[in-house]
């Protein structure tokens, strides 16, 4: 008596079935990652923007007193110092993005091949023999 039950082909499909899942959650903490670098990039932005707005004005105010122009030269070498940390921070941002794209991309092949298998156990239950060959 055949019920046309096969464990190989049950298994089959679960594994497929956990692979998806996991390639799925990996996808979506990714995602989530790829978002939360977005944002720190727009920060990163603003930061830009408001050491440039500051900075111009305190050279300037530091150009008009002549008596302290070592001091002028040592605060702007701080704010030259301080932007070339936000170039460096922007860079490692742009590293880690890519990072992010090289461990996705792995992820996106692993779901096609999920998918690939769930499909290959599908077609053996629905057919009901073993090698996947049709009847």
């Amino acid at each position: 008596m055949n019920t046309g039950f096969s464990w190989a082909a049950f298994l089959d499909v679960a594994g497929g079935l956990g692979a998806f899942l996991a390639g799925l959650g990996i996808f979506f903490a990714m995602l989530s990652l790829a978002r939360t670098l977005r944002r720190l990039n727009r920060t990163l932005d603003g930061v830009d923007e408001q050491m440039a707005a500051l900075g111009r004005p305190v050279a300037e105010t530091l150009t008009h007193v002549g008596g302290i122009a070592d001091t002028a030269d040592r605060t702007i070498a701080r704010l030259s110092g301080a932007v070339s940390s936000l170039e460096q921070v922007a860079g490692s941002v742009a590293s880690a993005a890519k990072v992010t794209q090289e461990a996705i991309s792995p992820a996106i092949v692993n779901v096609g091949a999920a998918l690939g298998g769930i499909s290959a156990g599908l077609r053996r239950i629905v057919r009901g023999n073993s090698n996947g060959e049709p009847s």
